[in-house]
C-alpha cells in the first residue's frame, strides 16, 4: 500500500551537508512527461493502463529510451525491446508540444526551498536526465524575478551520460562540477530511481513525495522524506543536518 506519511530514515548518521543537487521534473516543476508518456503509449497498448504508481516505479527519473522499454516491459507489451525507440519519439514529440503550449508550472514550496538553500550560501546543481528541463527552467521565474535557470552553479541536465539512473553517473557528475565530495552533497528526488542513484553515489537522499508514493522513495533508502520542501529544517540545513522541522 502507498501512503504519503512522512518518513525518517537515516538522516541522524550523515556527513555534513555542504552542496545540494536537484531533480527537476517532480521536484521543481509539475511537468507533463507522466502525460506524455500516457498520451504516447496509443498504439502500444491501453494508455490508462500506465498509472502514476508504473510511471513512478518503472519510468520516473530514467533516460528516455530506458523508461520507454521499462514501460512497455512492464505492460506485457510483445518485443518491447524493438518497439522502445518508437515509443520514445513519440512521446518526445508530444512532450515538446505540451512545453510549447506552456503546459507546466513550478512547485511554490521548491522554489521557496531553492532560494532558501542559495541564502545559506550551498552551491547547488540542477541535474535532470531530461532533455527537456532547461528548456522549462528557463521561463520559470523565482521570487527576485531571476530565471530558476540562473539559481544553479552547475547544471547536467540532460547530458549524454554512458548510464542513467538508477546509476549515480549524473549526480557524481554534478558534484565533480560543484566541486563538493559525493558525501557532502544532498540530492532532491521524486523518483525511486532517482533515490537509488545518489544512495549509490554516496549521497544523502531527500524524497518528496508529491504523489502519495511516500512508501515507494522510503523503500528506494531515502534519508528523510517529505510531502512538501517546506517542511525542511532550513535552518538545521544550514550547519549541515537534513531533518524535518521541529526534530
Amino acid at each position: 500500500m502507498i501512503t504519503n506519511e512522512p518518513v525518517e530514515f537515516r538522516s541522524a548518521s550523515l556527513p555534513t551537508l555542504r552542496a545540494g543537487i536537484f531533480d527537476v521534473d517532480g521536484v521543481l516543476l509539475a511537468s507533463p512527461h507522466e502525460r506524455a508518456w500516457r498520451e504516447a503509449l496509443e498504439g502500444f497498448a491501453e494508455p490508462e493502463r500506465l498509472t502514476t504508481v508504473l510511471y513512478q516505479t518503472q519510468v520516473a527519473g530514467k533516460p528516455r529510451l530506458s523508461g520507454a522499454r521499462a514501460a512497455l516491459e512492464a505492460l506485457g507489451v510483445p518485443d518491447a525491446e524493438r518497439q522502445a525507440p518508437a515509443y520514445a519519439e513519440r512521446k518526445q514529440k508530444r512532450i515538446e508540444a505540451l512545453i510549447a503550449a506552456g503546459s507546466f508550472e513550478a512547485f511554490a514550496d521548491a522554489l521557496r526551498f531553492v532560494r532558501a538553500v542559495g541564502a545559506l550560501g550551498l552551491p547547488m546543481a540542477a541535474a535532470s536526465s531530461s532533455k527537456n528541463a532547461n528548456q522549462m527552467m528557463q521561463p520559470t521565474r523565482l521570487p527576485s524575478g531571476r530565471s530558476l535557470l540562473d539559481a544553479f552553479g552547475a547544471n547536467v541536465c540532460g547530458r549524454d551520460l554512458r548510464r542513467g539512473k538508477p546509476d549515480p553517473e549524473i549526480f557524481v557528475l554534478a558534484a565533480t562540477e560543484l566541486g563538493v565530495a559525493p558525501e557532502h552533497c544532498f540530492v532532491v528526488e521524486d523518483a525511486p530511481a532517482g533515490i537509488q542513484a545518489a544512495r549509490a553515489g554516496g549521497m544523502a537522499a531527500l524524497g518528496v513525495a508529491r504523489l502519495g508514493d511516500a512508501a515507494l522513495l522510503h523503500a528506494a533508502g531515502a534519508d528523510l522524506v517529505v510531502t512538501s520542501l517546506d517542511e525542511v529544517d532550513v535552518d538545521k540545513l544550514s550547519c549541515g543536518r537534513l531533518v524535518r522541522q521541529g526534530r
